[in-house]
């Protein structure tokens, strides 16, 4: 349902997560028998990188359809959120693998996947409420 806050955050950072696939992560300037080459890091790089990028992508659109099911929408987002920080880390790895004399910078690509972290914290808060919810009109019944 798309009607719910914690569906639209879910999906924000799935369009966030699939971000990475389209911007660099990192670019970076080498000298290469003295011309200066630009180097870049992609996800299409890594086929590592590539699979943890298309999981951190469908998790979440997978997990808004399962509004029926909270536990495992909370479950889903815990296993997504793990995802985003084994594709940072893997960033990081690969980054500090770049040639010695280097002058680079990360680029949007590597800043989606924290912005989309937030948004799945701010999913968990919401589908945590709505269980409240659902707990408190039932003891009423």
């Amino acid at each position: 349902m798309i009607q719910r806050k914690q569906s639209i955050y879910l999906l924000l950072a799935a369009l966030l997560n699939a971000g990475v696939f389209f911007f660099d992560l990192y670019q970076y300037h080498t000298q290469v028998s003295g011309t200066d080459t630009l180097g870049k890091i992609r996800v299409n790089d890594n086929f590592v990188a590539l699979i943890i990028a298309t999981l951190i992508t469908l998790l979440p659109l997978i997990t808004i359809f399962l509004f029926n099911n909270r536990k495992r929408q909370i479950s889903l987002s815990m296993v997504s959120i793990l995802g985003i920080f084994s594709f940072i880390a893997l960033l990081l790895w690969r980054v500090n693998g770049v040639p010695p004399p280097v002058n680079g910078s990360y680029w949007i690509g590597s800043v989606l996947p924290v912005i989309s972290l937030v948004f799945l914290i701010m999913a968990i808060m919401g589908i945590r409420s709505d269980e409240k919810l659902v707990k408190s009109v039932d003891r009423l019944r």
